[in-house]
């Protein structure tokens, strides 16, 4: 009894013993296969990691390659076809009208054609209807407008206006042997005007124009004429125009003191052309500076009347 006990309590102890083995083995095991898998993780995380590092510049590279959104290509197109067409009304001495010789000759066509050198391109003077100038300009039958155009808000509004590059005001003048000798003497009298411009708006918002017959007619030398004839008493036009006309024409004409209203000229462009105005305007600046817009002017007005800046 006493050696079956003890063979029994053996037998019981070493039962525990590989149970308590065998339990070490699970831990170290399950320890093991942890720690496996912890170093499986950690090594699927690096190289994730070192494939994000190794194709983000390539991702970056694809989108720096990706077309910059159009800009303003307005100048280049002028340069790539070498050409500036600038609408003009052909018959608006000094700035811009026909010769003798059938040839545009004028102010703003000097200052034109030297700009159009100094960018490389050539002129195209292009007469256009001076009543439809907005529409050529904007469905691209002229790349500005470039003839004496005074500014005022319609105009501002429908184009890109360079800088003022001279003044003018707005007058009557009548014939030497008339009977209007002031502008109060107007009254229920034909005044020609051309239709389209900024006289004719100036004109008819006059405190008086209710007062006088108004004679619109396509060019201020056809107005001129028409005046002389004896179809209209005056005519309202732009100062430069009629200073010149007289002087160079010999005319027995009267400017009436006094103006309506002070204008200033500018260059027209589309809206849209920033760029092409831009340049416009620095070449014209440059000009300023190395006296070549002061000779022109010079030759045209005896001085340099230009305020260009």
């Amino acid at each position: 009894m006493k050696n079956t006990a003890i063979r029994k309590f053996l037998a019981g102890m070493m039962a525990v013993s590989m149970m308590s083995i065998s339990c070490a083995c699970s831990s170290a095991g399950k320890e093991s296969s942890t720690e496996s898998a912890s170093s499986s993780s950690a090594e699927e995380t690096s190289a994730a990691v070192s494939e994000e590092e190794t194709t983000a510049p390539e991702e970056s590279a694809e989108s720096s390659e990706a077309p910059a959104a159009e800009g303003d290509a307005s100048l280049q197109n002028i340069l790539d076809k070498g050409e500036l067409v600038l609408g003009l009304d052909a018959s608006f001495p000094p700035m811009g009208f026909t010769d003798e010789s059938n040839e545009i000759v004028g102010f703003d066509i000097d200052v034109a054609e030297e700009v159009c050198a100094r960018m490389g391109v050539e002129i195209v003077k292009q007469p256009i209807n001076w009543d439809t100038k907005e529409e050529d300009l904007k469905v691209g039958k002229i790349d500005c407008i470039w003839n004496g155009l005074s500014i005022n808000p319609a105009r501002a509004e429908a184009m890109n206006l360079s800088d003022p590059y001279m003044k003018n005001e707005m007058i009557f003048v009548v014939p030497v042997d008339s009977e209007i000798k002031s502008m109060d003497d107007l009254e229920g009298k034909t005044i020609g005007v051309q239709t389209g411009s900024t006289a004719q708006e100036i004109l008819e918002a006059w405190d008086k124009f209710d007062t006088i017959t108004e004679s619109p007619l396509e060019e201020n030398v056809t107005a001129l004429n028409q005046m002389e004839l004896g179809f209209s008493d005056a005519v309202f036009l732009d100062s430069v125009v009629a200073n010149y006309f007289i002087t160079s024409n010999d005319k027995d004409y009267v400017v009436l003191e006094g103006n309506l209203e002070a204008e200033e000229y500018a260059i027209g462009f589309r809206k849209e052309d920033q760029a092409l105005r831009d340049e416009v305007q620095k070449t014209l600046s440059e000009m300023k500076a190395d006296g070549k817009l002061g000779e022109i002017s010079t030759k045209w007005f005896g001085s340099d009347v230009t305020t260009v800046e």
